[in-house]
């Protein structure tokens, strides 16, 4: 078998971040203990697993690497009974062809889909996604954050694998089912004594000596603490003295679940130099432990850092219940119209409306959607279209409105013209406003969001909207 490497890797959490003491301060009457420090990453209304993971796995393809593979994993995916891995190839516009498989069940599945790539001839790109539903009060509600983390396996790369372990034990520490979809946690000592003694401790000692290293030779670690006080309990029973960026990432996002090892990862990497050995560990219904050598600057890992410092920092706790679904409000008549999409429509045009492509006719005017005769006036008759990719394109804004009337789960709802530099046009829906909101002129970037959501029927249909080019720094 060909030694495999991490090639790439990318990271994505969206514009919001909640004031865990803001959060705290609301929930004070209650007398219910509740996370005080750091912040939690809160997906919009337009986000979910499967936008949050795309995201992220943008960051890490190329058009001259595409993956043979493509894994998506989740803990919080929208569908039981649709698979995500083939949208998340048209939202790339990789080739049909490309394999693809969702991986779920358990917080370590998007590691444990890591082990299984490294361990086959063929590139594969990881991609994970969160946003786990939460009951107000409940601690976890807090300690969760939304966001995404992607990355991609090959022949060639800057880590490679030196030293794998993996232990299977039904620990019930957590669970969610599909009647209890919020998560029941267990008494947080017994969680973190048999976590440590029964799983992490084992499984990290197998890694290292399947590496033929100490303990004490890593230099950087990936992992997402069960509960608190995981990492320094395991750290010093087995002599480890680097660093978790997990424990660092879940203090300013919050807990990934899936992604947050990779993401983590991600964070380890932007620190490493060549030679330094990163540990990254999957949790959740036993674990895995995979430990890499670093050889060269990992693509991708210093963007990560900047998700970190950017963003809006949220304090009101009513919206974060509304957005995070936690709250339903009755919107009114407004919010009562059928959103129903025909499958029949999704058929003929999916793959185009996923992943974002526009025409371009003979006389190089580019277009969306395509149309059989070309919207240029001076066509006079039906012509093919070459396909033109509009999600990369660098755009501005030409016209803006704001509206108040037309419903929204988190107006305003927002709308205008967007200019591409190829020279398409097009009236989209903007999301992530600034301070400032949106002004002409502004340079804008495509994200992949949800474009209506049928409540009646559980469904939902995905497009791209423009944000702001650039993302504000956090307060403080």
């Amino acid at each position: 078998m060909t030694q495999q490497y991490i090639s790439r890797i990318g990271g994505y959490l969206p514009l919001l971040r909640l004031d865990r003491k803001a959060a705290s301060a609301a929930l004070r009457f209650s007398g219910l203990p509740a996370n005080r420090a750091g912040a939690r990453g809160v997906a919009s209304w337009d986000e979910d697993a499967l936008t949050l993971a795309v995201e992220a796995a943008r960051a890490t393809v190329t058009d001259n690497e595409p993956p043979a593979r493509i894994i998506f994993a989740s803990t919080s995916a929208p569908f039981f009974e649709r698979a995500h891995a083939p949208i998340l190839i048209d939202a790339l516009n990789l080739s049909p062809n490309t394999e693809s498989l969702d991986v779920a069940g358990s917080r370590r599945c998007a590691v444990s889909a890591l082990r299984a790539a490294l361990q086959a001839d063929q590139s594969t790109l990881i991609a994970a996604g969160e946003h786990r539903p939460g009951k107000p009060g409940n601690p976890l509600h807090l300690a969760y954050g939304d966001g995404g983390a992607a990355l991609l396996t090959g022949p060639q790369g800057a880590a490679k694998l030196i030293g794998v372990a993996s232990i299977a034990h039904d620990f019930n520490d957590i669970y969610a089912s599909r009647t209890h979809p919020e998560p029941y946690q267990a008494e947080e000592r017994f969680i973190r004594d048999t976590a440590v003694k029964h799983i992490l401790a084992p499984t990290i000692l197998a890694a290292c000596k399947n590496a033929n290293i100490a303990p004490s030779a890593i230099k950087f670690v990936a992992m997402a603490e069960p509960v608190a006080g995981c990492f320094k309990a395991v750290a010093s029973q087995l002599g480890i003295t680097a660093p978790n960026l997990g424990t660092d990432l879940a203090m300013v996002a919050g807990d990934l679940g899936a992604a947050h090892p990779i993401f983590a990862l991600g964070l380890a990497f932007a620190r490493a130099t060549p030679g330094d050995i990163v540990l990254v560990i999957g949790f959740g219904s036993g674990c895995d432990a995979l430990l890499f050598e670093t050889t060269e600057p990992m693509p991708g890992a210093a963007a990560m850092q900047t998700f970190l410092q950017t963003g809006r920092t949220l304090t009101d706790y009513i919206r974060f219940l509304s957005l995070s679904g936690a709250l339903e409000l009755d919107w009114g008549v407004r919010g009562e119209f059928e959103q129903k999409t025909a499958a029949t429509v999704l058929q003929r045009n999916g793959r185009d409306i996923v992943g974002f492509i526009g025409g371009r006719d003979h006389a190089g005017n580019v277009q969306f959607p395509k149309s059989r005769v070309p919207v240029n006036p001076s066509a006079n008759a039906p012509e093919t279209l070459a396909d033109v990719r509009l999600a990369d394109e660098p755009a501005a804004i030409v016209s803006i409105t704001a509206d108040r009337l037309n419903f929204s789960p988190d107006p305003p709802f927002y709308f205008g013209l967007v200019q591409f530099q190829n020279g398409a046009r097009l009236l989209m829906e903007f999301t992530d406003a600034n301070e400032a909101a949106f002004a002409v002129g502004d340079p804008v970037a495509m994200r992949f969001r949800i474009k209506s959501i049928d409540r009646k029927r559980g469904f939902r249909t995905y497009f791209w909207k423009a944000v702001p080019a650039a993302r504000p720094k956090l307060e403080g």
